[in-house]
């Protein structure tokens, strides 16, 4: 008896692993297509869409393997990249503004608030009487404060003092509420980074826009999970996990070891981190520059 349940078990998981591999079992006969009067409201609704649930299930199961699908050609049976995107991510903003009605305090500021008093108050040693030192970094961490804050004018409502600073707080809100905010930004640095470590592998741009937008579906459904299991406590994800999913996605887009997908990952993450600082720090100083001049 326990032969057969193990034969068993072992039988469904190689059935398994190939339609992960082929995205369909071999031996079953395909589906008849649909009547489109039996269909038409599902094309009309997203979410009861086939494309959809394809999407969302094989994004679940064998997600390396549908992109490559995708990527591939294999594009008819699967939502856009963008579409899937903005579909799930909205699903996710209004699930979130349901379960989690009120703001969340922004940790980030906090961090940079902490280092500047902590400079000011000497407690961050720079050498002996470096005075120029302290200055510097006690004026670079103001600088790289002040422009993540005016990014983020909607979390910050006390620092608003202008109509200009009005006009930009009340775009985030809108756009924040609509959820856009939660891709728009990562898809574009997730992108340039999976650029940046594919190009030894022949991946084009567009090819890891592809990539990118399906990895951000994948986040967005480990929030929305993590959301619902903590009743709207808590919507945040490991970063140990989300680089586990990037690797497993890696190895089977790529074809690839574990061990060289974990590099992959980590070279990804290292890229993010690096352009999204980058970005920060010549926002902040642009922004610095146009103070100075309206002051002068």
């Amino acid at each position: 008896m326990a032969k057969d349940i193990k034969h068993s078990l072992a039988t469904r998981w190689r059935a398994f692993t190939i339609w992960q591999k082929l995205g369909y079992l071999p031996w079953r006969k395909p589906r008849e297509a649909k009547k489109k009067e039996e269909s038409f409201y599902k094309g009309a609704i997203p979410f009861l869409n086939d494309d959809a649930k394809r999407t969302f299930v094989e994004l679940l199961l064998r997600p390396g393997y549908m992109i490559r699908d995708y990527i591939r050609g294999a594009n008819e049976r699967y939502l856009a990249p963008l579409a899937a995107l903005i579909i799930f991510y909205s699903f996710f903003a209004l699930l979130s503004a349901f379960l989690e009605p009120y703001q969340q305090k922004d940790s980030v500021s906090d961090v940079f608030e902490e280092v500047e008093q902590k400079a000011e108050a000497n407690e961050i040693t720079y050498g002996e009487n470096d005075v120029f030192g302290q200055d510097f970094v006690t004026t670079t961490l103001r600088i790289v404060r002040t422009g993540y804050i005016y990014l983020t004018l909607d979390k910050h409502p006390e620092r608003v003092q202008n109509r200009h600073q009005q006009a930009i707080a009340a775009l985030e809100s809108t756009l924040s509420s609509q959820g856009i905010p939660l891709f728009i930004g990562k898809l574009l640095l997730l992108w340039l980074a999976m650029s940046i470590c594919l190009r030894r592998e022949k991946y084009s741009m567009s090819a890891c826009a592809t990539a990118a937008a399906y990895v951000l579906c994948q986040y967005c459904f480990l929030r929305l999970f993590t959301l619902i299991l903590t009743f709207g406590a808590n919507k945040s994800v490991s970063a140990i996990i989300l680089l586990l999913v990037l690797a497993v996605d890696l190895r089977q887009m790529l074809d690839i070891s574990w061990k060289k997908s974990i590099k992959k990952a980590i070279s990804i993450s290292i890229w993010y981190g690096l352009i999204a600082g980058f970005l920060i720090i010549i926002a902040s100083f642009l922004i610095a520059g146009m103070a100075y001049i309206h002051v002068a």
